[in-house]
């Protein structure tokens, strides 16, 4: 199923049923009183989050999402029958918008959180409820009130521990796929991620979720390439595992200023991202020889004053010391909120 992180949808809450304008006629009782029934409310609009779903895909095709109408009151008092409101599922992590003002209306982050988006129409009241000491026989009730409508933006923000950066071909899917059960599409080509894929890392009897994010390349957020449609997926990770593929390089430098690139559009998208703790991982070494390794992440620890890890997706090396890290990491910033 294709992956589908943003949608608009038109929401209507139901009518509310109309009141009843009604007498009692019975055998012996000439003089019967009002007795119009009330309307029933129309249905309400909820949105609910569900840990089940991980895409927008449902809404591909249905645009209206409408609750049903109350019924009208009837004779005898019988209050018409409230309108069945509507549950709208959508995975955790959705921002629901109003589409003609781009206010945020809520933020449904954890599985099962509801939110009521438009109350139904309130039923109009039958003609029992007009009757009073001056006039003893209304002939008038009240209608219902119409339903409310909105037209809604659907975005869904991944919720991810941890995101998965670099440049298009730095190893990313491959090492998703090494740490997790995630089966992304992995070539030798760049783009071979065209969504993220997510991935759960168990540890010691513990998990975390992974978000490998399509890779970024030089004014991506400027909307170059894929990465500018998939960058505000980051924003709710704690941390990300930044991937440099040196095997490449002929120089130093020229791995490091593709580090560079990434970091600088990170920041330029939104510079709070410097404030997440950053994991930097040499991959593909087991195209380099060790004296190679050693050279490349020598020069990155000199550049950043920080400790770099050296990893292989291929033969496995380093990769669980990446994973203790990457557990560490985000429990730190799990005890942060």
């Amino acid at each position: 199923m294709r992956f589908i992180d943003e949608v608009t949808i038109t929401i209507i809450s139901g009518k509310g049923g109309n009141g009843c304008t009604s007498f009692r006629r019975e055998k012996y009782i000439p003089w019967g009183g009002p007795d119009g029934g009330d309307g029933g409310y129309g249905g309400s609009v909820y949105f609910v989050a569900d840990k089940n779903l991980n895409t927008l895909a449902s809404f591909r095709g249905k645009k209206i999402y409408r609750a049903e109408d109350g019924e009208s009151g009837a004779g005898r008092q019988k209050h018409g029958r409230y309108g069945e409101d509507i549950y709208i599922k959508v995975p955790i992590g959705t921002l629901i918008r109003d589409a003609s003002t781009g206010e945020t209306l809520i933020d449904l982050s954890t599985d099962q959180q509801e939110a009521l988006l438009l109350k139904g129409g309130r039923g109009g009241l039958g003609n029992i409820n007009f009757k009073s000491s001056t006039n003893q026989a209304p002939r008038y009730s009240q209608e219902g009130d119409e339903g409310q409508s909105m037209e809604v933006e659907l975005e869904l923000k991944l919720l991810a521990d941890i995101a998965l950066v670099g440049l298009p071909n730095s190893g990313k899917s491959t090492l998703i796929s090494r740490i997790s059960a995630a089966k992304p599409k992995i070539a030798d080509y760049p783009f071979t991620t065209l969504e993220p894929n997510l991935g759960v890392v168990e540890l010691d009897d513990q998990s975390f979720v992974v978000a490998d994010i399509p890779g970024l390349i030089e004014k991506a957020s400027e909307g170059k390439g894929l990465g500018i449609k998939f960058l505000k997926h980051i924003e709710r990770t704690t941390s990300f595992v930044h991937l440099v593929d040196c095997s490449w390089c002929l120089e130093e430098f020229e791995a490091f200023e593709s580090y560079m690139t990434v970091k600088n559009e990170l920041l330029q998208y939104k510079k709070e991202f410097e404030e997440k703790k950053e994991i930097i991982c040499l991959t593909k070494i087991d195209a380099m020889t060790d004296d190679e390794i050693s050279r490349f992440q020598k020069y990155f620890e000199e550049q950043l004053d920080k400790k770099v890890l050296p990893i292989s997706s291929v033969s496995g090396r380093n990769i669980d010391r990446l994973k203790q890290l990457m557990f560490k990491t985000v429990l730190s910033g799990r005890e942060l909120k």
